[in-house]
């Protein structure tokens, strides 16, 4: 049962007027009420019998249903609220990722990867009513998962990023862009973006990166861009051990910031640097924020009117009470 309101609550003014009912019931009582002067009541005294103890509960009557009138008159009711959403303007979303092995740094923890990995996975599971689709790249780039409203799918692609040595290492900004611009040139979406991430600098691939923001612009495709890595030294992989494990030594972060705020300008994206956890969460966060998805939502409202008891219950009185003052407590003065 849902909670009850009430349509006219301005009837409820209307109890203002029971005290003067009450002033006036009294009056009129004992106005009608018959007198005779004697010297002695002493040879009347008797014990009044229950009917005529109740007879002043029939005023009472008339008070409790011209309250229920009141109640009925401010429509009481319920009302059970059911919602149905649906997307009206989605938007196509795909995330470029860099994989190369520069990625396993640990300047965000426990490296790059791990953390690009959980942000992505959260920021993809806040966005239910858009499709994303997810591209890798290095040197080459490809298709992880197409754009794609199965969040399920997208997530476990996501979960599923790794160094692996499937692409030739290196970094190839341009392919990567160009793949995901590619999944997105013939959407009908009503907004279509691509998230492109990197820790270096353009240094492999035949595409070049201002070629890939041109056709991206071409098709109306906006780019985020965004720089991952710390300012300074982080501790990068330089090799494998003979037990099969990467060794590691610092090195000096290099990321290619005029690039990426070059590409982010032209297609009017806009730029962001993570040298951080927190900062990459906060990144995906505004990226969030920016790019909205326009929502329509019905409501359907399901009244059930609470009023007629209390009409039915003030007929009942008004009856009972027309009735006894007719019958039982009928005067013959």
């Amino acid at each position: 049962m849902g909670k009850i309101t009430f349509l006219n609550p301005e009837f409820f003014w209307l109890f203002l007027l029971i005290p003067l009912a009450i002033v006036w019931l009294v009056y009129k009582r004992n106005e009608q009420s018959a007198t005779l002067k004697i010297s002695s009541i002493q040879g009347f005294k008797s014990t009044p019998s229950l009917l005529a103890k109740l007879k002043p509960f029939l005023s009472a009557f008339r008070l409790l249903a011209l309250s229920s009138l009141i109640v009925a008159m401010a429509r009481p009711r319920t009302v059970d609220i059911s919602n149905k959403t649906k997307t009206t303007k989605g938007i196509d979303i795909v995330m470029a990722v860099d994989v190369s092995g520069s990625m396993l740094a640990k300047d965000l923890k426990p490296n790059r990867m791990e953390a690009l990995k959980r942000v992505a996975g959260d920021f993809a599971a806040e966005r239910p009513n858009d499709r994303i689709g997810l591209v890798v790249y290095a040197s080459e780039a490809y298709t992880k998962t197409p754009v794609t409203s199965d969040k399920a799918v997208v997530l476990e692609a996501i979960k599923s990023i790794k160094y692996d040595n499937v692409l030739q290492d290196g970094t190839g900004i341009g392919m990567g862009l160009a793949t995901a611009v590619n999944r997105l040139k013939d959407s009908k979406a009503k907004s279509k973006i691509v998230i492109l991430l990197t820790d270096g600098v353009n240094n492999a691939g035949f595409i070049e990166p201002e070629t890939a923001a041109d056709i991206a612009k071409q098709y109306g495709i906006k780019v985020y861009t965004i720089g991952i890595g710390t300012n300074g030294m982080a501790e990068f992989p330089y090799a494998v051990g003979p037990n099969g494990e990467f060794l590691f030594q610092r090195m000096k972060v290099e990321i290619d910031e005029k690039l990426m705020q070059s590409i982010a300008r032209k297609t009017d994206g806009k730029y962001f640097r993570a040298t951080s956890n927190s900062k990459l969460a906060e990144i995906y966060g505004e990226i969030n924020k920016l790019e909205t998805t326009e929502i329509e939502e019905l409501k359907f409202y399901d009244y059930d009117e609470k009023f007629r008891p209390f009409v039915w219950l003030a007929g009942f009185l008004l009856l009972a009470e027309i009735g006894l003052r007719n019958t039982v407590y009928r005067s013959f003065i």
